[in-house]
């Protein structure tokens, strides 16, 4: 039976619709599911509208595509983008924000003008290998519907798909908590008294009306929640993004979360009035799965920089561990000098060659993961994404064996920044083809 579509990308956001949009532009007949009603995922729907890190030590290291329509929505907004020449400033005054609701209306048109088949509000039910490819049941409104596609590409972050089709998920034991993003205002912030609200927060917590990990921050939390007016600074223990049930769990939780800070700086001197103006649709996840891939990013391998033979795109952001205790945030910038790579290998999982995830499914362990999950490297690994997918489509092989030239050209040729590598041969094919686990 004849293919549906060629390429069939499940998630629409940081990496799936500039998978998507990739994918269109090469000419393949391509599917974008996504389950919300926007496109755009963590800058949109989870509020963090702060791309990063496309710059290393003052130079661009990751452009293409999703550059392309973040730097079009700061020129829309009227805005300017930041001095990323003074890159000794802490790395968040170099990420860049956009206005979502710009950025996503830009991912429409981008999305539709590459031809690609959008659906929103619609979920993955089911997805199966078959003899031609991938057979994928859908959920729309209008009930359960049938899609057969040539490749498949797992943008959802938590591994719907490759966990659906029977492919093994990695966890760390102890994960990330997440972060409800939020903006609170209505009060003079030079006039607090910091010390006073340390000390009633510390009152707060032994009677149980905040919980200690609540704050972002363990030093000075509650200055620190409200000099930056509440936006980052919260953490929401405990939840997880496998299942439907987990995320339900983790709304609920992250809304508890910030109805008892606000509870709690209600009843503070100076903070009577203190209202929250913006709070995001939905809970931010900073992790729960990662693929089983034929490579795998350690610490090590990203903070030293390691030049993968297959690497596909760069990756530049300290190690950003938000600790699952409440015990704050664990930065650890790159030593000058140093960008890391993301490797081709690292998108591909074990038991399947007609698979590929982008995003925050990228293999690697914890530490290393909590750095490359971030905006702009997964931008970059979606584009890889949707033009591996389309070129296996277009020679008729399996992912692992396009060969890694003529990636690294196409990615060139649609403006991304490809790190050297190795340019012999197909990708990764030592480990891939002979089942390196």
């Amino acid at each position: 039976m004849a293919s549906d579509v060629d390429v069939a990308i499940i998630g629409g956001g940081t990496a799936g619709a500039i998978a998507a949009i990739q994918a269109g532009r090469l000419g393949a007949r391509t599917l974008l599911v996504e389950k919300s009603g926007i496109l755009g995922g963590t800058t949109t729907l989870a509020g963090v509208a702060l791309p990063g890190l496309f710059h290393a030590w003052g130079e661009q290291v990751i452009a293409g595509i999703g550059w392309e329509l973040v730097s079009r929505s700061v020129e829309l907004e009227g805005a300017s983008l930041p001095d990323f020449t003074d890159y000794r400033r802490p790395h968040y005054k170099l990420q860049v924000p956009v206005n979502p609701t710009i950025y996503a209306s830009l991912l429409d048109d981008a999305v539709v003008d590459a031809g690609v088949d959008l659906r929103l509000h619609t979920m993955l039910a089911g997805v199966r290998e078959v003899d031609d490819g991938w057979s994928i049941s859908l959920c729309s409104k209008e009930g359960l519907t049938e899609v057969r596609a040539a490749v498949l590409v797992d943008c959802t972050g938590d591994g719907d798909a490759i966990g659906q089709a029977g492919l093994e998920r990695l966890s760390d034991p102890e994960p990330q908590p997440g972060t409800l993003m939020a903006y609170v205002d209505g009060y003079d912030y030079a006039a607090l008294d910091l010390d006073a609200l340390d000390r009633a927060l510390a009152v707060a917590i032994a009677a149980g009306e905040v919980e200690s990990g609540d704050f972002a921050s363990t030093v000075r939390p509650v200055g620190k929640f409200l000099r930056g007016h509440g936006q980052n600074s919260m953490h929401v223990v405990g939840i997880g993004g496998a299942t439907s049930v987990e995320r339900t769990r983790a709304e609920v939780a992250a809304r508890r979360t910030l109805m008892r800070i606000y509870r709690f700086l209600r009843t503070q001197p100076g903070l009577e009035t203190i209202e929250i103006r913006y709070s995001a649709t939905q809970v931010g996840v900073r992790e729960s799965f990662t693929a089983r891939a034929h490579e795998s990013i350690t610490v090590d391998d990203y903070t030293s920089g390691r030049m993968w033979d297959d690497a596909i795109a760069y990756s530049f952001y300290p190690v950003d561990v938000h600790q699952h205790d409440g015990d704050g945030i664990d930065i650890r910038p790159l030593a000058e000098g140093v960008v890391a790579t993301i490797p081709l290998g690292a998108m591909i999982p074990v038991g399947s060659d007609r698979v590929v995830v982008a995003g925050r499914l990228v293999a690697g362990d914890q530490e290393a993961n909590s750095a490359y999950r971030v905006q702009a490297s997964s931008m970059a690994t979606g584009q890889a994404a949707g033009a591996v997918a389309a070129l296996a489509v277009r020679l008729g092989c399996p992912i692992a064996d396009v060969p890694l030239e003529n990636l690294r050209t196409t990615l060139r040729e649609h403006g991304a920044i490809v790190p050297p590598g190795n340019e012999q041969g197909p990708i990764s094919a030592p480990s891939i083809r002979k089942g390196k686990e």
